[in-house]
């Protein structure tokens, strides 16, 4: 079969080409299977006739060379996008010519692969949008407008300035040069999204800052990029051509808006609070999705942006938008989208260099300085608002990165034609140094766990005892909320001694790409119709009436990655001069013994609390629940009885300490009994602590026993199973008990139980206590005292 290609742009001249393509019809897609090749001579060759297994074949050289080649970049700190590019190079005629490739062996196994890998790139940017939300972009503040418009502009305005003094006789609006230059200073929210990701700062200052300068440049790249298009059209075709394309192009949003939207919104609407979308409106937007490029040709629309604007119009988040994303981000991200950046990187050839014209080195150089005047005016912009010089180049850097959005682009424009090979070799090239480059150097110019080393003590010790004691309550489940306050209610706080708590609801991010942080007492109305936090506001509010002029509650939500979320709750406690942060433990038991709930990504986050927190931190285990299903409350409940038992298990140490400055706090009210009990070692075995040390317990001994009426109990034990044994006699007496951490801590006292620990973020005498072995519906409070961290 033959056919003409369309005319594409080699330099400012148009030039026409002609290619005989043979394509076998009709196509073997399923072999016969082994049994019936193993028959046959060039048993392989065969094989690799038909599509399915040759199609196969190549999904497994993808993953496995890319693989291999990350293993060894990413030691260096490169993104996985440069294996998965580097992987299609290597399998370009770079290395093998189309005879001995068994990628490229043949036109329709290359149509194949990139068929499929074009199918992920439209999924991935309906995906890109479905998870960006419009209303944020009003929200923004005027830096993240400055920095997501200037640079986009100013750098268009240059490289129109190159190209016109390189090439003083050329139109830069012709044959779609324009809208390649967009492409050079333009911004993609999806690329930079994935690079803060990639380094865990998404919901550090500096990610947000970037993430919404990113949303404000992407739309002003669309913008752009659509005007580009009927720029062109206008110099081709005419006016009245202009006018009917952009009239079609508002009607296509029009109806994306008037019509789609509210559909979906009535999708959402018919959904009970909390529960997941019908299957059959799943597959409605997925048909209409699958359709969209029809679509957008039908309304002259650039192709790419139809499934891209279609999903802007999906309502984000739960429970449409977060289905779509659980159910189709993991495919698209973790199979068509490597085989799609693999594809781009298979069209790029080193022989193109030989040949290359001067008009493509001048694109190359009007990249180049495209790259130069974004940076500039990036980082420009901060350093007038006073940024600190570091965080302002790591922003510069951020702003300018590229990765799959841009490669995607330029390999579309090759296959149409718009661009010629030897000009997509070198933006190849451009793009590979940038998407290195840039975060090796944001990792090098910003560790965001740098603000949390504190000089000063922001512990229960440190804090006056007749001033109040600034703490946060960490919720993610509603059971959460129920312990905390209960917890509250045990310490009894007063006038005297009041209590500043910062409710912070923790939501896993889902379905949306911009994390959210909402002070509720600053925003009367919630940023979107979604009210994350009602419930938890309204018992916090109610402990607050009942404890008036005692405690005073303010309330939080972050909305945010799992992996992540201890950077909000670390920030939070920075700027809110906190003493103490009180996790939920991540298990929660039945009084049988048995396991209620686990969320293993809870355990991740209090490790991550634990070694960054710039305050003292608590873990709370609680009370095992006495019916299954029951909504019993705690035995920590007011409502129980008139008065509280509270224990401290004492063995010395800085944790230990802590634990009891807290149980002092908490045995103000005469309603509190408090038991201090110090475990001491027999025959004097005490050198595991430094004489410092024994020295500092001794005088916080004194001062407890001096400032607060409570039972002290000192018992000798010799070994690990000693202790268990009196513990396990004791611990029915009592409804809270308190303990230090003391992780990496162990004496003569513990000796034997390390090697049984199966939680170490609550040391070894939390996780003793918290076993199976330990019946009694007491709960638990695990205290570490904030952590010296050397810059």
């Amino acid at each position: 079969m033959t056919y003409n290609s369309s005319s594409y742009t080699t330099g400012m001249d148009r030039t026409a080409r002609s290619e005989e393509v043979c394509l076998k019809f009709p196509p073997k897609v399923i072999s016969p299977g082994l049994a019936a090749l193993l028959v046959q001579k060039d048993k392989l060759g065969k094989l690799m006739d038909y599509s399915g297994p040759r199609l196969h074949f190549q999904m497994v050289v993808i993953f496995v060379l890319t693989q291999i080649i990350h293993s060894l970049l990413k030691l260096l700190g490169l993104p996985l996008f440069i294996s998965q590019l580097l992987a299609g190079i290597l399998m370009s005629p770079v290395i093998f010519s189309d005879e001995h490739s068994l990628v490229t062996i043949s036109e329709d196994s290359v149509a194949v692969l990139g068929s499929v890998g074009a199918l992920g790139f439209m999924f991935f940017m309906f995906l890109s949008g479905v998870k960006m939300d419009l209303r944020l972009t009003w929200k923004s503040g005027k830096l993240a407008i400055a920095i997501g418009l200037f640079p986009v502009l100013v750098s268009l305005i240059f490289w129109l300035m190159t190209v016109k003094t390189l090439h003083p006789g050329g139109n830069v609006f012709s044959n779609k040069i324009f809208h390649l230059a967009v492409t050079y200073s333009g911004t993609s929210f999806p690329v930079i999204h994935s690079l803060l990701s990639e380094l865990k700062i998404l919901n550090s200052e500096l990610g947000r800052l970037g993430l919404s300068a990113a949303l404000i440049g992407d739309m002003v790249t669309l913008v752009l990029t659509m005007f580009s298009i009927w720029v062109n059209t206008g110099i081709q075709k005419g006016s009245k051509d202009v006018l009917f394309d952009v009239g079609m192009a508002m009607l296509y949003v029009c109806i994306l808006v008037f019509v789609l939207r509210p559909g979906m919104k009535w999708m959402v609407k018919r959904t009970p609070e909390a529960g997941q979308i019908k299957d059959t409106c799943f597959y409605i937007i997925i048909l209409a999705f699958m359709t969209s490029p029809r679509f957008t040709a039908l309304f002259r629309v650039y192709f790419l942006y139809g499934p891209f604007i279609f999903g802007l119009a999906v309502p984000d988040g739960p429970p449409l938008g977060s289905a779509l994303v659980e159910k189709l981000d993991p495919v698209v991200s973790g199979l068509f989208m490597p085989i799609f950046a693999t594809t781009c990187g298979m069209r790029f050839d080193l022989s193109y260099f030989k040949y290359s014209t001067k008009y493509a080195y001048h694109q190359a150089v009007g990249a180049v300085v495209t790259l130069i005047i974004k940076f500039g005016v990036s980082l420009l912009l901060p350093l007038l608002c006073k940024m600190p010089t570091r965080d302002s180049f790591a922003l510069a850097f951020i702003m300018i990165s590229k990765g799959i959005v841009e490669i995607g682009s330029y390999s579309i424009m090759n296959d149409s034609r718009i661009i010629s090979e030897d000009i997509f070799a070198h933006l190849t090239i451009v793009i590979i140094i940038v998407a290195s480059v840039v975060p090796i150097a944001v990792k090098k110019l910003y560790d965001p766990s740098k603000k949390y080393l504190c000089f000063q003590k922001r512990t229960i010790m440190n804090s006056r005892f007749n001033q109040e004691l600034r703490m946060i309550g960490c919720v993610h489940v509603p059971g959460n909320v129920n312990s905390i306050i209960n917890l509250l209610n045990a310490s009894c706080p007063t006038r005297e001694c009041p209590i500043a708590l910062d409710v912070l609801h923790l939501v896993k991010l889902s379905g949306q790409a911009t994390p959210l942080f909402i002070a509720h007492h600053k925003e009367q109305k919630a940023s979107s119709n979604k009210s994350y936090s009602d419930n938890v506001v309204v018992a916090f509010k109610q402990f607050e009436r009942d404890n008036l002029g005692a405690v005073s509650v303010n309330f939080f939500t972050a909305v945010s990655p799992s992996n992540l979320m201890y950077e909000d709750t670390c920030n939070l406690a920075m700027d809110r001069l906190t003493s103490f942060i009180i996790l939920p433990f991540h298990r929660r038991w039945y009084s049988d013994g048995s396991i209620e709930s686990e969320d293993q990504t809870l355990r991740s986050l209090n490790f991550d609390i634990l070694e960054r927190a710039p305050c003292s931190v608590g873990i709370l285990v609680e009370g095992r629940r006495n019916i299954k299903g029951s909504n019993s409350k705690d035995t920590l409940s007011p409502s129980n009885s008139s008065s509280y038992a509270i224990a401290v298990i004492f063995l010395g140490g800085e944790d230990d300490r802590e634990a009891l400055a807290l149980a002092k706090r908490f045995s103000q009210d005469e309603s509190v009994s408090l038991t201090v009990i110090h475990l001491k070692a027999v025959d004097s075995l005490e050198f595991f602590l430094a004489e410092d040390e024994r020295m500092l317990d001794k005088e916080m001994l004194k001062d407890i026993k001096e400032s607060v009426p409570l039972t002290y109990i000192k018992e000798h034990v010799k070994d690990g199973p000693e202790t268990s044994t009196f513990l396990r006699s004791i611990v029915k007496d009592y409804k809270l008990i308190i303990v230090g951490r003391r992780y990496r801590s162990e004496d003569a006292i513990t000796l034997g139980l390390e090697e049984w620990c199966e939680f170490r973020e609550i040391g070894i005498i939390g996780d003793l206590l918290s076993s199976s072995d330990f019946f009694g519906n007491f709960s638990l409070l695990i205290v570490q005292q904030q952590r010296k961290r050397n810059g």
